[in-house]
């Protein structure tokens, strides 16, 4: 992590600071695929209740303010990206009214209007790179869109955003002043930090354990599809009981690991069993804030770690945990290591259909899940499909919680477990397959709990109703007259169809 000695004072009022390694790279491939919409970030809420449309438009207004990442778009300043941040910007809520419309039609409409608003690719080096849209459905019943780009805004900035409105709104509809704690740093202060510290010996010790972890990667292909991708994505939910969250949080308190160690262990398993390989690498994000003063912050913090396990030799599931909680403390120790300016220096070979380095990923969420409270307002998640994806296959658990539901939509069963959404690319893999693998895990899940000794090879994976299905296409046994001769069986079946294919 950032060393301790380094003070995190605010740097010199400009408005001119150097992008972030990670910025970087979404720049780039923005120019790249600058349709794709790739890397938008949607957040859509409905609003029951009366609504107060000023005292929201200024509580954005407000957070742009306070959070200059809010206020950045990019250039190109002798051949380097910068950030450009906008001393202040003008927030639009833009207003869409439905009501005129029938009401049997009003929220296909404005779902419609929000897909589309969603769909519209960002000018990095125009902005705005957050966009607001309300529509209302009626008087108390409004939608809201805040869509932004990801270069400015990561997961844990969701919790800091939703924070922070409710709190604002709440002063501005009663009059009152907001008590938020002062920002005495901005993320173009973490950006110059990262660069002014990751360096010289600094940089030398991290890019050593890394070459040497990823000598020799292989490409991980699941599917066994070759075909050139357009990024198109599809997502389906996973949802695991209560009980088999307890399982898996005792045995990975028996054996001194994490649930997050546990769950990728599983995971890779099942990538195994789905591959044939045994060498094993996926990617996982980490919110990389080490500092409190950085808890505070919109901006794009979150980092990627690649973490390569070797499942040969068969082991028991208990000492594939071993390996993993190797792999993934010792990636941790070296965190601090943008992954673009990683993949800058390891120089994989490129292809512009598939992320460098790993084409799956896995994460167990931890960010702080913040629900948004507006006075006078119920408020519930509307879940919104991007329909893009930038790898071939994603997972991402969350432990529920008692408000899980009303923070992501009524699409969920029960509000307990554990809750996943598996995102996929549709030109790699079929809906159907992702069913499947869906309950493969959960097979596999249970079958690690019961015993954890068995061998990745004799892990069941079949659901009971595939291992029955099984059971009666190798059912294959029949009768024939004893009198005859199995040729004279033979015969006759040639002259009852002639034209069928011998087996």
């Amino acid at each position: 992590m950032i060393p301790g000695k380094i003070d995190l004072d605010r740097v010199e009022e400009v408005f001119i600071f150097p992008a972030s390694f990670a910025q970087q790279r979404l720049w780039f491939v923005d120019q790249l695929v600058p349709d794709a919409c790739l890397y938008s970030v949607p957040l859509v809420f409905r609003l029951t209740g009366e609504l107060d449309r000023s005292a929201l438009e200024e509580s954005f207004s407000e957070i742009v303010c306070r959070h200059e990442a809010l206020r950045t778009t990019f250039e190109l300043c002798n051949g380097e990206l910068v950030q450009v941040i906008a001393s202040s910007v003008e927030v639009r809520l833009s207003l869409m009214d439905v009501r005129e419309l029938p009401p049997l039609v009003r929220e296909e409409t404005a779902r419609h209007q929000i897909r589309q608003a969603i769909q519209q690719p960002f000018q990095l080096g125009q902005g705005p790179l957050l966009r607001l849209l309300l529509v209302r459905l009626d008087t108390a019943e409004h939608l809201l869109l805040i869509n932004l780009h990801h270069i400015i805004f990561d997961e844990w900035s969701s919790g800091v955003l939703v924070r922070e409105l409710g709190a604002l709104y709440t002063a501005q509809v009663q009059r009152q002043s907001a008590a938020l704690p002062e920002l005495s740093i901005q993320y173009a202060d973490f950006a110059h930090w990262q660069r002014e510290w990751l360096q010289g010996d600094v940089l030398e010790a991290q890019l050593r354990y890394w070459r040497q972890q990823l000598k020799d990667v292989p490409l991980l292909n699941v599917s066994g599809s070759h075909s050139v991708q357009r990024h198109q994505g599809a997502i389906q939910l996973l949802e695991l009981p209560q009980r088999l969250l307890d399982a898996l949080e005792e045995l990975s308190q028996r054996s001194g690991v994490t649930l997050f160690m546990t769950l990728l262990a599983a995971f890779q398993t099942l990538l195994y069993r789905y591959s044939g390989q045994t060498d094993i690498a996926i990617g996982s994000p980490i919110a990389n804030r080490h500092r409190s003063e950085l808890e505070d912050l919109i901006g794009f913090f979150v980092n990627s770690l690649v973490l390569r396990t070797d499942l040969s030799g068969n082991p028991p599931f208990r000492d594939l945990l071993a390996r993993v909680q190797e792999t993934t403390l010792s990636a941790y120790a070296h965190q601090d290591l943008p992954f673009e300016k990683l993949v800058e220096v390891l120089q994989p070979e490129r292809d512009l259909s598939r992320n460098p380095l790993f084409q799956v990923v896995f994460a167990l969420q931890n960010a702080p899940m913040e629900q948004l409270h507006l006075p006078g307002l119920t408020i519930s998640a509307v879940e919104f499909e991007t329909k893009t994806t930038r790898f071939d296959l994603e997972l991402y658990v969350w432990k529920c919680s008692e408000n899980f539901r009303t923070l992501w939509g009524d699409g969920w069963q029960q509000s307990d477990g554990l809750r996943g959404v598996v995102v996929y690319n549709t030109d790699v893999f079929a809906a159907g397959t992702i069913d499947r693998l869906r309950q493969h895990f959960q097979t596999l899940l249970e079958g690690i709990v019961a015993n954890p000794d068995a061998r990745l090879s004799e892990l069941p994976l079949l659901t009971r109703a595939e291992q029955q299905q099984f059971v009666e296409w190798n059912q294959t046994q029949t009768d024939y007259p004893k009198h005859e001769c199995i040729h004279h069986v033979f015969e006759r079946r040639v002259e009852q169809a002639p034209d069928a294919i011998a087996l």
